[in-house]
């Protein structure tokens, strides 16, 4: 079932529980879509479903944040060996390849990787693990997953919801055109088809009229 279906056919606390607990997860280091699933739900938002922009950010930030705290703990307490069966349960997502594009991303950026990571959905993934294989200090891990928490699941969501919206107004906007337009379209042919019809009418010669013999 399509996702935004499927979150059509819930009530709005579960989908404010399942887009925290989806993002919440692959924050963590599970590979979900995490992003498709706040994208629909802030969508939906700003179709007047009853379901708040201001809460779903809320709690999609929450999610974030938690998850990537979570994550951080295991990955600091699993090291590289976690990462090495991560990379046999989820080839596709944490093979060699990626972990060390991911590695070199944290050595150049540092916390800075933790943050932007969170727009990327490879370092969304990896970002809170690999923090803790790494040994990044808790603090700055703290600071830029919040921040990132914040400005990646807020930012998404309000973004979305005011897109939703503004495309709303606008096709209400098209579809008022479109009416009008048509209603002209029709009066004009209903005129043009009557003109041309008395027309033909004055052009067409009048019958002789018929005499009778004596």
């Amino acid at each position: 079932m399509h996702v935004q279906e499927w979150l059509d056919s819930v009530p709005p606390a579960a989908v404010y529980a399942v887009v925290g607990l989806v993002i919440g997860l692959e924050s963590l280091g599970i590979p979900l879509p995490g992003e498709i699933i706040l994208i629909s739900a802030a969508l939906m938002s700003s179709q007047h479903s009853g379901i708040n922009p201001i809460v779903l950010g809320v709690c999609a930030t929450a999610g974030a944040v938690i998850g990537d705290s979570i994550g951080y703990a295991i990955g600091r307490r699993g090291g590289r060996p976690l990462l090495a069966w991560l990379g046999r349960k989820f080839p596709r997502h944490f093979s060699d390849g990626h972990v060390r594009t991911a590695e070199r991303s944290f050595e150049k950026w540092g916390m800075w990787a933790v943050f932007f990571g969170r727009f990327v959905a490879l370092l969304r993934i990896f970002a809170g693990p690999l923090a803790g294989v790494l040994h990044m200090p808790y603090w700055k891990f703290l600071i830029a997953n919040v921040l990132g928490g914040i400005c990646w699941a807020g930012g998404t969501t309000a973004v979305i919801y005011y897109v939703g919206i503004v495309a709303e107004d606008w096709l209400k906007r098209f579809s008022y055109l479109g009416l009008a337009a048509a209603v002209l379209i029709g009066l004009a042919s209903m005129l043009i088809i009557k003109r041309r019809a008395k027309q033909a009418q004055q052009d067409q010669p009048e019958a002789e009229p018929v005499t009778t013999g004596d």
